[in-house]
């Protein structure tokens, strides 16, 4: 499919999804939302695509939502505004049920809803010179719909502040609040990234998935006898799967698994007739 506002490039099993808007500093419309939303399926959906990069183009990764669009969405009505703000939170659901690894590679500025888009992925990796802001409160505005997903990165506390003073911090406080996992010169952005997907691509696809889903049925639940009873399920049937069965074998015989042979093959430059 063709898409206006950001641009998709695939290789070694990765595919980087980078948003490409840099005129306005990749801020946020409703064509770039709806395309975000119909991307993020593509991908999902794709399997020679084992994880996805979040990038942004030009000088800084997202800006929050474009000035005109928000000026545009002022002037309209309650229900106009509400249909808008469930785009955006489907396609940020969207983003972070991926049933594959994501990865936000953020440089020069993340504002608002580009804060949304970090927080959605599983890992977030920034350049020394970032800086970040939960912008909404200096123009009126709650950060509702990034909420669910910034909150579950840096906790309750940390919000409290950056929601409130809606203060710029820089990526040195983002690493220590947990918004991101990995920080970097930004000549070595790239390079970081790469390391952890290659990390990525010695698992398997469908213990990815699962490990998703695990993550987001347990986090923040009582330790109950139906939690307990849920997990014991969930490793019995990653035990009893394919995969799984190939993954001990694997290890035992001390060889390359099946889905990392496949990923080589699928990589492998094709000879010329």
């Amino acid at each position: 499919m063709a898409y206006s506002t950001i641009e998709i490039q695939t290789a070694h099993g990765a595919a980087v999804l980078w948003l490409n808007r840099p005129e306005v500093r990749n801020a946020f419309n409703e064509t770039m939302i709806a395309e975000l939303t119909s991307a993020f399926g593509e991908l999902d959906a794709d399997p020679a695509v084992r994880a996805v990069v979040l990038a942004g183009r030009g000088k800084v990764f997202c800006a929050g939502a474009e000035l005109n669009w928000m000026k545009r969405m002022g002037e309209m009505d309650f229900d106009e505004n509400r249909k808008d703000a469930v785009a955006f939170g489907a396609m940020l659901n969207r983003l972070h049920a991926l049933r594959k690894p994501t990865v936000a590679r953020v440089h020069g500025a993340a504002f608002a809803g580009g804060m949304g888009l970090i927080a959605a992925c599983d890992i977030a990796v920034a350049s020394v010179d970032t800086d970040f802001a939960v912008s909404e409160a200096r123009l009126g505005l709650v950060p509702a719909t990034i909420s669910p997903y910034v909150l579950a990165a840096i906790g309750e506390r940390a919000a409290s502040r950056y929601f409130l003073t809606a203060e710029r911090f820089p990526a040195a406080e983002a690493y220590r609040i947990g918004l991101v996992q990995e920080l970097a010169q930004l000549e070595e952005l790239d390079a970081t990234v790469n390391v952890i997907l290659g990390e990525i691509v010695q698992g398997a696809p469908g213990a990815h998935a699962a490990t998703k889903e695990l993550i987001r049925a347990v986090a923040r639940q009582p330790l109950t006898s139906e939690l307990m009873a849920d997990m014991a399920t969930r490793i019995a049937t990653a035990r009893a799967s394919d995969e799984g069965r190939e993954g001990v074998s694997s290890f035992l015989e001390k060889r390359q698994p099946a889905w990392l042979k496949a990923a080589k093959q699928a990589t492998r430059p094709k000879k010329k007739k």
